[in-house]
C-alpha cells in the first residue's frame, strides 16, 4: 500500500538531508591522516545508504529548481496541458532557453545520480542490505530514466565515478545499451528483494514493504519495456510479458506516490511538492490548455468539472480564493487558454457575476481562463510516480499491439486503466471522488473504435499522467497521441514541437571529446528537434 509520510516524521528527514549534504561534501575534500592505509580515502566509511535513498526520493519530486522548470515551464505546455504565463512560453511556445532545457541535468548528476549510485555501491554484496541494495538499484533506474529519456545518450556506466575511480570526464553511453541495463537492473532486483531479509528503513515510497517494491520494479519495468514499441517491437513485447508475469500493479493501492507535507518549497526546502508549488507560488497561476480542456469536453468526461475551475484572482494567494466555476461555466462553459496563447490574448471582455458574500463582481480576462481545481497544486499534493491506471493502459496497449492477453484483452485493461485514472483523483487533499455511475457511463460512451483503439488508450494515459509532466511527454513521444499539433506564435523560434531537451553547455566545454560524439550520434547537432534512440518516427 502506498506510503504517507506524517508531519514529524518529513521534519526528521529533512534535518537527516542537511546532515547528509554535509556529510557527502566530505567525499570532495582531501585530509593527510586517514588512520587506516586500508581505508579508501574517497568514500565515507559509515554513511547511511537509508539516508541517500531517502534524500533521492524526497529530491526527485520536491527539488523546486528542478521541477518548476522540467514540469511547469517545459513538459506540462509541450504537451498542451496547461499554459498561458510568461514562463510557459519556452515549453509551450517552442522558445529555446539553456537554463530550462538543462535544469534536470545540472541538479541531478551532482546530487542524485552520485548518492544513488554511491548507496548501490556500498550496499553491494552485503548480505545485511540485500533489500536495500535492491531498492537503490530499482530508484538509480528511475532516475536515469527520467535522464536518458528526456536527453538521448548520456554518461551512464562511468557517471558517478569521480570520486571513487577519478573519472571526471564520463563516456556517454548509448541509449539502447542503457536500456538494456534497465531491464537486467530491474529483473535481477525484482528477484533480490526478499521480505525475510534485511528490513528498508528512509523509504519514503513504500515505507520498507518489500511487495510493494517487487511491483513497483516489474511495472516501472513495463513502462520502459513499452518505450521501445517504434524501434524494437520485439524485445518490447519480450521485456513487458517478462514484467507481467514477475507481478505489476494490480489496484490503486499498490501505486506508488510520495505525499509531500504542506510546505512552500523554496530552493532547498524538499519537503512540499515542486510541481505543485511550482503552480501556486506564481502570482498568476498557469491555466488550463483548450487542448486538454476540448478533449474532456468532447468525450463527457465528468473530469472536467472535477479538475477545471474558475477563481477570482484577488486575493493572488490561491488557496484564498473564491470558487466562481458555477456563474462563469453558465455564462462561457470552460475556456482556457488556446495552445499558442498568451493569458492576454484572445482578450475576453468582462461580464458581472454574482458571488455570495461579494455581491455583483466583475470578472476580468485573466478570470475567463480556466484553472486546474486547487487540489492539484497544493503543496501537499502527492506525487505520482507510477500508478495502477497507467499500468492497465499500459497493458491495453500492449494486447492491442501485440494481441496478447495479459490478464485480459485490451478492451478490458482499457476500462480499469480509466476507472482507476479517475478514482485516483481521491488521493490529491480535497480531491473529488467520483462517483461510480459517473465513471461507468463515462466507459460505456467511449469505448473503442475501430482503428482508433491506440488513440483512445494512449489519450487516456495523457490524461491520467496530469501532473507528471515528463512521462506525458515521454508517453506522447512513444506513442503519438493525442495527435497534437504544434502551436504557432509569433514568439515560437521552431514550427515543430520539441523531441528531446539539449545537452548543457558545460559539457560541450568540460567533456568536449564525449560530448561531441554524443551529438554525432544525433545526426551531427545537439537539437531539441532530434529524436531520443527509441522516438522512431
Amino acid at each position: 500500500m502506498a506510503f504517507y509520510l506524517n508531519n514529524n516524521k518529513m521534519k526528521r528527514l529533512y534535518k537527516g538531508k542537511l546532515f547528509l549534504i554535509a556529510t557527502l561534501s566530505l567525499l570532495s575534500t582531501s585530509c593527510n591522516d586517514f588512520g587506516d592505509l586500508n581505508t579508501d580515502p574517497t568514500k565515507s566509511a559509515n554513511l547511511d545508504a537509508s539516508k541517500q535513498l531517502t534524500l533521492v526520493q524526497i529530491r526527485f519530486s520536491g527539488d523546486l529548481e528542478v521541477n518548476e522548470k522540467l514540469a511547469g515551464v517545459m513538459t506540462m505546455p509541450i504537451v498542451q496541458q496547461v499554459g498561458g504565463i510568461w514562463l510557459n512560453r519556452y515549453g509551450q511556445m517552442y522558445i529555446k532557453s539553456k537554463p530550462y532545457l538543462t535544469s534536470l541535468w545540472d541538479f541531478t548528476y551532482g546530487n542524485d545520480v552520485l548518492n544513488i549510485i554511491d548507496a548501490v555501491e556500498r550496499t553491494k554484496g552485503n548480505p545485511q542490505q540485500s533489500n536495500l541494495n535492491a531498492v537503490c538499484r530499482i530508484m538509480k533506474v528511475y532516475e536515469f530514466a527520467r535522464m536518458t529519456d528526456l536527453y538521448g545518450d548520456i554518461p551512464y556506466f562511468q557517471a558517478g565515478k569521480a570520486y571513487t575511480e577519478g573519472i571526471v570526464r564520463p563516456e556517454y553511453t548509448p541509449q539502447e545499451q542503457i536500456y538494456d541495463d534497465f531491464f537486467k537492473e530491474l529483473s535481477e532486483a525484482s528477484a533480490q528483494l526478499d521480505a525475510s531479509k534485511d528490513p528498508v528503513s528512509g523509504d519514503l515510497f513504500y515505507n520498507g514493504n518489500i511487495a510493494a517494491w517487487k511491483k513497483f520494479a516489474n511495472s516501472l519495468h513495463l513502462r520502459l519495456a513499452m518505450r521501445l514499441v517504434k524501434v524494437n517491437p520485439t524485445k518490447a513485447k519480450t521485456e513487458a510479458e517478462a514484467a507481467f508475469n514477475a507481478g505489476v500493479f494490480t489496484s490503486n493501492g499498490d501505486i506508488c506516490m510520495l505525499k509531500h507535507e504542506n510546505v512552500q518549497n523554496d530552493y532547498s526546502d524538499y519537503r512540499g511538492n515542486g510541481v505543485s508549488v511550482a503552480f501556486n507560488q506564481s502570482e498568476v497561476v498557469p491555466r488550463v490548455c483548450n487542448t486538454f480542456i476540448q478533449q474532456l469536453r468532447d468525450t463527457n468526461d465528468p473530469r472536467l468539472k472535477y479538475l477545471v475551475k474558475y477563481y477570482l484572482d484577488m486575493p493572488y494567494k490561491p488557496f484564498e480564493r473564491t470558487d466562481v466555476t458555477e456563474q462563469v461555466v453558465a455564462k462561457i462553459g470552460y475556456q482556457g487558454v488556446a495552445k499558442g496563447s498568451y493569458i492576454w490574448d484572445d482578450w475576453m471582455s468582462g461580464f458581472d457575476i454574482e458571488v455570495p458574500g461579494k455581491g455583483t463582481v466583475t470578472l476580468t480576462n485573466n478570470e475567463q481562463k480556466a484553472q486546474l481545481d486547487n487540489c492539484m497544486i497544493r503543496n501537499n499534493a502527492p506525487f505520482l510516480h507510477l500508478t495502477y491506471a497507467e499500468v492497465e493502459l499500459l497493458l491495453a496497449d500492449a494486447a492491442f499491439r501485440f494481441g496478447v492477453n495479459w490478464g485480459g484483452d485490451a478492451e478490458s485493461h482499457y476500462k480499469k486503466g480509466i476507472a482507476a485514472a479517475m478514482s485516483q483523483l481521491s488521493l490529491y487533499p480535497g480531491g473529488p471522488v467520483i462517483p461510480a455511475s459517473e465513471i461507468n457511463t463515462f466507459i460505456q460512451g467511449n469505448g473503442f473504435v475501430p482503428g482508433r483503439e491506440l488513440q483512445a488508450i494512449n489519450t487516456q494515459l495523457w490524461i491520467a499522467l496530469l501532473m507528471n509532466g515528463p512521462e506525458a511527454y515521454a508517453n506522447w513521444r512513444r506513442s503519438g497521441f493525442p495527435a497534437l499539433t504544434p502551436a504557432h506564435n509569433p514568439d515560437s523560434e521552431e514550427t515543430s514541437i520539441p523531441r528531446r531537451f539539449e545537452y548543457p553547455l558545460t559539457e560541450q566545454e568540460q567533456n568536449a571529446a564525449n560530448y561531441n560524439k554524443a551529438v554525432q550520434a544525433l545526426g551531427g547537432a545537439d537539437s531539441w528537434l532530434k529524436n531520443v534512440w527509441w522516438d522512431k518516427q
